[in-house]
């Protein structure tokens, strides 16, 4: 069963990823791919239900594990129904990340209570993945804030009107503000999804997990500095320079956090 856990949860990471991208860039090709996504653990997640309704002669509500799955269940059904018939993206978003935080402690706190082997290595599975998307967001960020200085150097020469010819290869100030904009709105929701994978791999483990440790508090300052750099551009307008300046200072809060928190945490390398 653990390989269709994992299939179960990378298809709703990747819906998630594509929820996020069309709320924040309109973008009905992401909305299209991750409804479909989402369908197809919403049909794997029915396929268990009858199961066990009808195989194992029970409705699953009798414990607190088996109340995880129907309440994931039924947070991605209405998230399915809101998603076509009201076309409200925030609210399907949210309500998709709290069901697939929900769904994941089902799949922990399931393989704990069957297969201690299981268990472990599922666990241990969840620290990898929480370790690699946290990773794979740093880069983005990386790339968005290597974007930003390219835009703050660009910007600097051109209001000087002067600089060498070699400068213009850094590209168009637009364009580097638009690429830095999308690297950080993909950054940003893997970041989310590795945050959850690693509350729910510290609960689940041996490892003692304190919600004021430094990494913790860390990351979950790295993750409202860029959520604030999307509210700054959505709602509040920013473009451009101001953006770019905001968008090296997160870098380095998140260079903090990576250097110099992790050798401060209690249960981090």
């Amino acid at each position: 069963m653990k390989w269709i856990y994992e299939i179960i949860l990378i298809l709703f990471s990747l819906s998630l990823i594509g929820f996020f991208i069309d709320f924040i860039h309109h973008n009905r090709k992401a909305n299209k791919i991750a409804f479909w996504l989402i369908c197809v653990v919403w049909l794997l997640q029915t396929v268990f239900f009858f199961y066990e309704v009808f195989g194992e002669k029970g409705f699953p509500v009798t414990n607190l594990v088996d109340s995880l799955f129907f309440y994931s269940w039924v947070l991605i059904t209405l998230s399915i129904i809101i998603n076509k018939l009201f076309k409200i993206r925030f609210i399907v978003f949210f309500i998709q990340v709290f069901g697939f935080f929900i769904l994941l402690l089902y799949f922990a706190a399931s393989t704990t209570h069957n297969q201690l082997n299981d268990s472990i290595q599922f666990v241990h599975e969840i620290l990898i993945a929480h370790i690699t998307l946290a990773i794979v967001s740093y880069g983005f960020f990386t790339v968005a804030f290597l974007l930003s200085i390219m835009y703050l150097i660009q910007y600097r020469f051109l209001k000087r009107k002067k600089g060498l010819k070699w400068m213009w290869q850094l590209g168009d100030l637009k364009q580097l503000d638009r690429y830095s904009f999308i690297a950080i709105s993909i950054g940003v929701p893997l970041l989310l999804i590795a945050i959850i994978l690693g509350v729910v791999w510290a609960y689940f483990s041996a490892s003692e997990f304190y919600w004021f440790d430094m990494k913790t508090i860390g990351s979950l300052l790295v993750l409202i500095v860029y959520v604030g750099y999307l509210v700054l551009r959505l709602v509040v307008g920013y473009v451009g320079k101001p953006l770019a300046t905001y968008n090296t200072g997160a870098f380095l809060i998140l260079l903090v956090n990576f250097f110099l928190f992790s050798t401060l945490s209690n249960f981090h390398f």
